[in-house]
């Protein structure tokens, strides 16, 4: 007698090459006024980066320095997170070296930290814009379908 196996195909819940291009997600950091200190995982999240990356640029760049408490746990402030959105900038977003985003943090730093606050307001008037205009899609959608009779 002869047995017959069948092979099941494995489907990934996610297709491979969104797993491929994705890579980590962001999960941005809703700052409130309360909150004096966010933890470096916290930190790590929001640039979709792993928490050894920042350990390794405290290292390597001194204007990154979160506070540490006695057991040794960092916490970072805003100004913190400020520096770190810098060093990401400069290293992740425009390719610089170390050594390069090392120097231009010397030379240009004020205007980098401008050039960084000017893109973080405008992603967020971005998001602005598209959830509005998520919003009148939706009026419209609702005001074509009703109908409203004049006489």
């Amino acid at each position: 007698m002869k047995w017959i196996t069948f092979i099941r195909p494995i489907i990934p819940t996610v297709p491979i090459y969104k797993k491929i291009i994705m890579g980590k997600r962001k999960k941005p950091i809703q700052f409130d006024d309360k909150r004096l200190f966010y933890s470096i995982q916290e930190v790590a999240d929001h640039f979709a980066v792993n928490v050894s990356l920042l350990r390794f640029w405290e290292k390597e760049f001194e204007n990154i320095n979160p506070k540490k408490t006695a057991g040794g746990t960092r916490q970072y402030t805003r100004e913190d997170i400020q520096q770190v959105e810098i060093v990401y900038h400069l290293v992740k977003e425009k390719g610089m070296t170390l050594e390069g985003a090392r120097q231009t943090l010397k030379s240009k730093k004020d205007e980098e930290e401008k050039r960084v606050e000017v893109l973080s307001r405008l992603t967020k008037i971005k998001k602005e814009l598209l959830s509005l205009e998520t919003e009148f899609d939706w009026l419209h959608e609702q005001q074509k379908y009703t109908k409203i009779k004049t006489e």
